[in-house]
């Protein structure tokens, strides 16, 4: 029997010792999960078993042992009650090309179980939501990979669940399509109360958008936490520095006198804003600290552009824990990498 408690005295989605057993392959060893209400990113390799644990919390796939509950309704017995409170956007297209997404949401409103006056009125309000009511009338076979993602998280919202399980929605988007995908998945629940269970390969899109983040590898549990967690302030300040005419290289002759007066700087800084210097890392032993860069910089006569706290990107977290630099990446790198590539292992059981 699953038994779980979340802030607020609610769990979503629960499992206890889950295991997912195929003949070569074991999907889901052992995992056990307490969710609550909000935005919970699930984070694993292609193979991770994140699609095999969206399939045994919908009741279409049993599980090999272990139990799971969603909104307390047990998977192995209330697979029909589950879907009927939940809507899932599946990873892969399966959307037929030749009706249009209002004639497709509508249908699977009334499947649902909405009266048609309801679907429609639903429907239109939904589309409206993802960003589709103006092309709502043309067929889905000429939209675009970003419109066909927009369609897919319609059909999982119309019929208004408690829950929904999306499976890597931001998959074939561009850089601009995925921040929109990914901004429209945090107002779901923002803006209509909805939970969100989100997979994605991605650790930059969780940190953004999730409350919490689950990670998982070779179908184990390998952290649940809260991205507050994850992303914890360190003790370092994040110091940008101008140029001056007396400093050419404002960064530069900063570091030089913060290392002259003892203080501890990372060996490599960051990028900083276009024209306003770099980004030096300077490990914060106390308020003297801020104190000492403050009249160090005012010393030199160069620009202090911003002086704060760093906080750690969830990929430099993982960095961390593989022996590596955590500073040695781009925040743009860090919000675009591959969980297989920071973890350095994964599978290529795609599908699983």
């Amino acid at each position: 029997m699953v038994c779980a408690t979340t802030f607020e005295n609610v769990t979503v989605i629960a499992t206890e010792s889950l295991s997912k057993r195929f003949p070569r392959v074991t999907a889901l060893d052992r995992l056990s999960l307490d969710i609550g209400p909000g935005v919970t990113g699930l984070v694993g390799a292609n193979g991770a078993g994140k699609s095999t644990l969206i399939k045994i919390l919908l009741g279409l796939s049993p599980a090999t042992e272990g139990t799971a509950a969603v909104l307390g309704l047990d998977v192995a017995t209330s697979g029909g009650a589950i879907r009927e409170q939940v809507g899932y956007m599946p990873e892969h297209d399966a959307l037929p090309p030749d009706v249009s997404a209002t004639e497709f949401v509508v249908h699977m409103a009334r499947m649902s179980g909405l009266p048609p006056t309801a679907a429609r009125e639903r429907t239109a309000d939904t589309l409206r939501h993802v960003g589709l009511y103006e092309e709502r009338y043309r067929p889905i076979g000429g939209y675009s990979t970003g419109m066909k993602q927009r369609v897919k998280l319609a059909q999982a919202l119309v019929h208004d669940p408690k829950l929904v399980l999306l499976d890597e929605p931001t998959n074939g988007l561009d850089p601009v399509g995925r921040d929109e995908m990914l901004g429209l998945i945090r107002r779901v629940y923002t803006d209509f109360g909805i939970s969100v269970l989100v997979t994605s390969h991605l650790l930059g899109e969780l940190e953004r958008t999730c409350d919490h983040v689950v990670v998982v590898d070779g179908g184990k549990l390998l952290r649940s936490s809260s991205t507050s967690d994850f992303t914890q302030t360190t003790a370092t300040l994040a110091v940008e520095v101008t140029d001056s005419d007396a400093h050419p290289d404002g960064t530069r002759a900063l570091r030089e006198a913060l290392t002259a007066a003892g203080a501890t700087l990372h060996a490599r800084g960051e990028d900083g804003l276009p024209g306003a210097g770099h980004i030096l890392l300077v490990e914060a032993t106390g308020e003297e600290t801020y104190d000492l860069v403050r009249d160090t910089v005012a010393g030199l006569g160069i620009g202090l552009v911003r002086m704060e706290q760093r906080r750690h990107r969830i990929a430099e977290v993982f960095r961390a824990g593989t022996g590596t630099d955590a500073h040695a990446a781009s925040d743009a790198e860090a919000a675009r990498e591959p969980f297989a590539a920071v973890q350095q292992k994964g599978g290529g059981r795609d599908g699983v």
